[in-house]
């Protein structure tokens, strides 16, 4: 579905992304996952050109990305970030149906796509007349998702689409995400810096150091055989909490 073949980007002196190749495959969900100027990003950006690369070449469904045109290419994915990013002075209905008007969808089939959406995303029925500063993070975020996938993409990019939000609210979106993926038979690429939700959320994960790609694997081999002391160290984080945890309850056990 998604394959990145020696993909470069350079800032001048700086090179943000170092010789990248990955493979994602139809119906999964890879995790980058790294520190703060790892590459992740970069990287996600140059999958649907928000950023050209110096270098290298992206493919969607065997076609190499810098044949098509941008805007093109963009309405082909679903696209979450964490600012969310919706027009302030449209309401909740008009957010989500602002991809398929795009594409020249009949009226009618976006008014069913948006009812569709609305159940898919949980979200109340009340909100589809307001605008984004009526709604909580939680509520925008879900917009975001619905309006990302308003268009049926069988792609999506997600940069740290739940990272800004309070941790009851991060965790059922990320129980929500879990479902409509699974449903729709979704590929996603999904970047985070949270260990936790790599390992929940990743059907393989791929760590980045410095620009380059470190280890990619399943949740269970990169816990059971980190390739490298930066790979050990990330996955440790997890552990050291669990643990934590595990002797506050012990304390409270007879």
């Amino acid at each position: 579905m998604i394959e990145i073949r020696s993909l470069h980007k350079r800032y001048r002196d700086v090179v943000a992304v170092d010789d990248v190749s990955l493979r994602v495959e139809p119906g999964e969900l890879l995790v980058l996952l790294g520190s703060s100027g790892s590459g992740k990003t970069t990287t996600l950006k140059m999958v649907n050109r928000l950023i050209e690369p110096t270098s290298g070449q992206v493919l969607v469904d065997g076609t190499d990305t810098s044949e098509l045109e941008p805007h093109e290419l963009r309405r082909r994915i679903g696209y979450v970030f964490q600012k969310i990013g919706l027009f302030p002075h449209l309401t909740v209905a008009e957010n989500v149906a602002v991809t398929p008007t795009l594409l020249g969808w009949a009226p009618a089939r976006i008014e069913k796509r948006i009812g569709e959406l609305r159940e898919l995303v949980e979200r109340d029925p009340a909100m589809r007349e307001r605008r984004p500063s009526e709604l909580s993070g939680g509520q925008q975020q879900r917009v975001g998702v619905a309006r990302a996938l308003a268009a049926e993409p069988r792609l999506m990019l997600l940069d740290e689409p739940f990272g800004a939000l309070d941790p009851l609210t991060r965790d059922r979106l990320q129980d929500s995400f879990r479902r409509i993926r699974r449903r729709l038979g979704l590929t996603a690429t999904f970047v985070t810096h949270d260990m936790v939700e790599a390992l929940l959320l990743g059907d393989r994960i791929a760590v980045m150091d410095a620009g380059r790609l470190v280890q990619v694997g399943t949740p269970r081999e990169l816990v059971r055989s980190p390739a490298s002391a930066y790979v050990e160290q990330l996955m440790d984080t997890p552990r050291r909490q669990a643990g934590a945890v595990d002797e506050l309850l012990e304390g409270d056990r007879p």
